[in-house]
């Protein structure tokens, strides 16, 4: 059995678990300016941003209800939200996709998703910076966010960009992307799929490194990630199917070489660290040996890689 199929294998295998383990398990080799003056001013007169710590807070930006909806089986993350003295305590998970932070935002401020997803589509009037390109995903930045009734979609997410581009200014984005000889949107996507990857931040330098050896290492190898393959179907999980890999979506990785055209989900400020400083190694594999204690171990070879993949499978057997 070739190593395609035993990943294959074990994927199916995997599709029986009661408890399956989390992403990252294993990876294989492979409008105007005016416009935007007129909305930071808004901002500007009705939020007040601190950061503390690794937390924004964003005052006077709150939500009604609770949100409730279980979005474990989604995605990584799940919204909380406190509610006090009339004012909502948003906080906003790493790992998250846009479209699940837009319908948390909506949840929580009981406003229409509708409204969230028009203003996002608006990406350069939030105050983006122009390698976004104008969309909006990676770029909704983590955080503690205090909303209030009257702050409308625009207001709340571009707080989230200014709390990106505080971070990007943070960890020299731009100048670091260019010593690596990437673009700021290769880096925050590689931080995205590192963030999607991971199952703790210390391994995040190493799962970078998988990911930059495997692009670098020849022109025919391909990244082989199930987290962007299942973006590109706009599905959510761990696990991609066989008629899953016929995909012709850009974010195929197991058919298209190098990156995804952009990020997969919006990264916190570890992962865009780790994309910009990968640890130094020759990995070119990764596999989560023992999901329950979020034990990742990494291989340079196929045969290391097939006994982290047997370590594996006696952990899930004896677990």
């Amino acid at each position: 059995m070739n190593i395609e199929d035993l990943l294959r294998e074990t994927l199916s295998d995997m599709a029986h678990e009661e408890q399956p383990p989390p992403p990252g398990r294993f990876l294989q080799v492979n409008r105007s300016r005016s416009r935007r003056r007129s909305l930071a001013l808004a901002a500007a007169a009705a939020v007040t941003v601190m950061a503390v710590g690794s937390t924004l807070v964003v005052q006077g930006l709150s939500s009604r209800v609770p949100v409730s909806k279980d979005v474990a089986e989604q995605g990584p993350g799940e919204a909380l939200v406190e509610t006090k003295q009339g004012q909502t305590t948003l906080t906003v998970r790493e790992g998250l996709r846009l479209s699940q932070i837009l319908e948390q935002l909506s949840t929580a401020t009981g406003r229409p998703l509708v409204e969230f997803k028009r203003a996002a589509k608006d990406g350069r009037a939030l105050g983006l910076p122009a390698y976004a390109k104008g969309a909006l995903e990676g770029f909704a930045f983590s955080g503690t966010y205090e909303v209030s009734p009257t702050s409308s979609p625009d207001e709340i997410l571009a707080a989230m960009v200014t709390r990106f581009n505080r971070a990007a200014e943070d960890s020299n984005l731009v100048d670091g992307a260019r010593r690596v000889g990437r673009t700021p949107l290769e880096i925050l996507t590689i931080a995205s799929i590192v963030q999607a990857e991971s199952t703790n931040k210390r391994d995040m330098p190493k799962i970078a490194r998988v990911i930059y050896n495997r692009l670098n290492h020849t022109p025919e190898m391909r990244l082989r990630m199930d987290s962007t393959l299942m973006y590109g179907l706009n599905k959510f999980g761990i696990r991609a199917s066989n008629e899953d890999l016929k995909s012709r979506s850009r974010y195929n990785t197991f058919a298209r070489l190098g990156l995804p055209p952009g990020p997969i989900c919006n990264p916190g400020a570890d992962a865009i660290e780790a994309a910009l400083k990968p640890d130094a190694g020759p990995w070119l594999y990764f596999v989560t040996t023992d999901p329950e204690k979020s034990v990742t171990k990494f291989a340079d070879s196929e045969s290391g890689f097939l006994k982290l993949v047997e370590e594996y499978n006696k952990n899930r057997r004896t677990g």
